[in-house]
């Protein structure tokens, strides 16, 4: 069983349309409200429960003249308002305390009605899905581009207005898994900027770079924005204008790695992929390519696809030096600067491209990680082994030795 979201575009009327800002209005406030009654609570060392923060912020307002106007949404608006407001400390406390891994989560930030993205969350009580679309307490009917079929029924909704003016609904669905067909194929897969991807069978993934094939146009747009006064309508419309070209590079990305992503857990049962420090690699003067790349976006998928689907996913170390390897005997070359994209083994005289060469080795590695039980890999399932020293005589030949090299005379007693 997974949790995934379904999106849908919304095609709100203009009466739905002020419903939803008044919609957002109200969310924003509250969540405001509470960030700051748990900001002076925890200032003054006392404990304040999440029934507390509800009370005051919801039903107590509710009764002043400063917030009579919260009755005129749904409850259940301001009531997710809170639970944001709950887990978004939560996500902060636990990110100072080490129990939250990865980056650290730092203060919550209070909204502002100058976001470019408004949203507020809906539980079972505050929407009902209709076959035009969806029925959202307090807002009406919103129709909906059914482009797939729910595979069940929603736990919650959310409805979104995006930057660039459209708006879209995400259900959360759970969603049975359902697993492929058991493969030998194993794949491995090198990352790059030039190529997007290189796998260890030889074929090349072209990086598609939508940001740069859309970068003049997106510039254009910016230099509009820059010219225009700020607070006028002719601003707005420029911001727009903007949001939509980062809208199109966004989407043209995300399905670039999506079908890629698909394919490569379809077709192999097991999938090694090196663990690249792209947090580092942003912070170089290589950054908008790395951020146009997407790496983490594809691997993320990758793995989220392989989960749902029985396949396997291996992150070899980023310190393991794939490019510096020979494929073919297992020499070690040393360090190479990234302008050499081919290289001649010294020891078996083998001639190799290199992101081909590095992606061979990170199969190899990842198959000895799950033949050693590495920290990670262990609950993998085991896969079909791959021809090795004990199906085939893949050692190397012997070399002959330097002239300069050492060794025993044959002659000598």
């Amino acid at each position: 069983m997974a949790i995934v979201r379904y999106r849908y575009r919304a095609y709100p009327e203009p009466g739905q349309v002020r419903a939803l800002a008044r919609a957002f209005g109200c969310a924003r406030v509250v969540f405001n409200d509470a960030i700051r009654a748990r900001d002076e609570a925890y200032k003054a060392g006392e404990k304040l429960s999440d029934t507390e923060v509800q009370r005051q912020v919801v039903t107590l307002a509710k009764l002043t003249c400063e917030r009579t106007w919260l009755s005129e949404v749904s409850s259940v608006v301001l009531v997710q308002a809170c639970q944001d407001a709950r887990r978004a400390f939560r996500n902060w406390f636990d990110s100072l305390s080490g129990k939250r891994k990865g980056r650290q989560v730092g203060h919550p930030r209070l909204r502002s009605r100058k976001d470019n993205r408004q949203s507020i969350r809906l539980t079972r009580n505050g929407f009902t899905v209709t076959a035009r679309g969806v029925r959202v307490a307090k807002v009406g009917d919103l129709r909906l581009l059914w482009s797939r079929p729910l595979p069940s029924v929603p736990t919650s909704a959310t409805v979104i207005r995006e930057a660039d003016g459209r708006y879209y609904v995400s259900f959360v669905v759970d969603i049975d898994d359902v697993p492929y067909p058991a493969t030998g194929a194993e794949i491995g897969l090198d990352l790059g900027l030039d190529r997007l991807a290189t796998l260890s069978t030889g074929e090349i993934v072209a990086n598609p770079r939508p940001l740069r094939s859309r970068q003049r146009r997106l510039a254009r747009a910016q230099r509009a924005l820059a010219r225009k006064r700020k607070g006028s309508a002719n601003r707005r419309k420029a911001v727009r204008r903007v949001a939509v070209e980062h809208r199109k590079v966004r989407e043209t990305r995300r399905d670039h790695h999506h079908k890629l992503a698909a394919r490569l857990v379809r077709d192999n049962q097991a999938v090694y992929v090196e663990d690249l420090a792209v947090a580092g690699l942003a912070c170089t003067r290589l950054a908008r390519s790395v951020h146009d790349a997407g790496w983490s976006m594809m691997v993320g998928l990758i793995e989220e696809k392989a989960a749902r689907c029985g396949r396997a996913v291996v992150r070899v170390g980023r310190f393991f030096p794939s490019s510096q390897i020979c494929s073919a005997c297992g020499h070690r070359d040393g360090p190479k600067p990234l302008q050499v994209r081919t290289w001649t083994c010294p020891g078996c005289g083998v001639s190799h491209d290199r992101d081909l060469n590095a992606a061979r080795n990170i199969l190899v590695e990842g198959q000895r990680m799950v033949a050693a039980g590495r920290k990670g890999v262990a609950g993998m399932p085991r896969q079909a082994e791959t021809v090795n020293a004990c199906g085939a005589d893949v050692r190397p030949g012997p070399v002959r030795a330097a002239g300069c090299e050492t060794g025993t005379h044959r002659g000598a007693a």
